[in-house]
């Protein structure tokens, strides 16, 4: 079968890729979409170590193939949203319902491909660019048949986690002040979150001038080019900066743009020794600083809530879509992404 695997050096579209079956409590998933995430190319860029060789992605969608022996919740021939949580459903950050922090379900990569006789890595638990993909059974969501494939597979990371980090993580009420840091897939997704929870005044922030439009589809009531003009809207500030980018100087202007009780919400992704700094003197009007991982989402939950959101038309989806692209056009795809051209670039098996 057809992926996409990454050696360490260079990027490869094979087609003699294998898979093994399903394991008890395990779903193999035949795959129809896959969104390009920055996070792939982070593992390509070295933003994120990762070991290699590894089959890539981790925002996908697809048909249930077959389900391993214990799973009950999907058949063959369902349709499901794949999550990156393999998170255990056990222990005691699942049970308070915060499966984001299950142990298990971080820094535990495993191997179900191979290629030639060598066993291959599995990214995020996931590997969505692949034809075939097996994953726990709690990270397989059954979905409405009726939405589009190329749309789905956008829920399993990029909702989840945009979307998900406001209501989830920042909780943000109607009324509240909202900036949003980088206009790219996941800084959409925030916007179209807000809009959501009812914020009153949302800004987005985005170097590129061609995103405005974009922007203000999602939810966006202002769009600025630099943080410089944010103050002339917001005179004491935000209640809620979300930084989508992944630069450290950005957190810096996220936490400087908050007015009391304010809170900077980290998104994007640095490299795994940057440091960030802030004036500590201007963190004691309750003002705070929240790391969150995946939208802190609990994904049987969530992806049910937005895939009938977006049948209602609340959530935009299709929108997202900007291009498509076969599997073999995989470079092309990357330096759409790379350059800002797309907000979600989406392979098609």
């Amino acid at each position: 079968m057809k992926g996409v695997v990454f050696d360490g050096r260079q990027t490869l579209v094979v087609d003699d890729l294998e898979v093994r079956g399903p394991g008890p409590g395990e779903v193999l998933v035949e795959v129809a979409a896959a969104g390009l995430c920055h996070s792939d190319l982070s593992v390509l860029d070295g933003t994120i170590p990762f070991p290699v060789p590894v089959v890539l992605g981790h925002e996908g969608a697809g048909v249930v193939a077959e389900v391993g022996p214990g799973v009950t919740h999907v058949e063959a021939g369902d349709h499901v949203s794949l999550s990156t949580l393999a998170n255990c459903g056990a222990c005691a950050e699942c049970d308070r319902g915060r499966p984001t922090m299950c142990r298990k379900a971080i820094g535990r990569p495993q191997r179900p491909f191979a290629r030639g006789g060598q066993p291959l890595y599995q990214f995020a638990s996931n590997s969505a660019f692949a034809q075939r993909t097996v994953v726990k059974a709690v990270q397989a969501v059954r979905i409405p048949k009726d939405i589009p494939m190329a749309s789905a597979a956008l829920i399993g990371c990029g909702v989840l986690t945009g979307v998900g980090a406001v209501l989830n993580r920042a909780r943000v009420d109607r009324g509240d002040s909202v900036v949003v840091i980088g206009a790219g897939g996941i800084g959409l997704n925030v916007l179209q979150g807000a809009r959501i929870a009812g914020a009153l005044t949302v800004v987005a922030v985005d170097s590129n001038p061609a995103k405005e439009e974009m922007a203000r589809r999602f939810g966006a009531g202002h769009f600025l080019t630099s943080v410089e003009g944010v103050r002339d809207i917001l005179p004491t500030g935000a209640d809620h900066v979300f930084e989508c980018v992944g630069r450290v100087e950005l957190v810096r202007q996220a936490v400087d743009l908050l007015d009391r009780h304010g809170q900077a919400v980290l998104l994007g992704v640095p490299g795994a020794d940057a440091e960030a700094s802030f004036l500590v003197s201007s963190m004691f009007l309750d003002k705070s600083i929240l790391g969150c991982r995946y939208g802190a989402s609990r994904p049987q939950r969530d992806v049910a809530l937005y895939a009938e959101l977006y049948r209602e038309g609340r959530l935009l989806l299709d929108e997202l879509v900007t291009c498509t692209y076969a599997v073999e056009d995989f470079e092309k795809a990357v330096a759409d992404a790379g350059a800002g051209r797309v907000a979600r670039g989406v392979l098609l098996f």
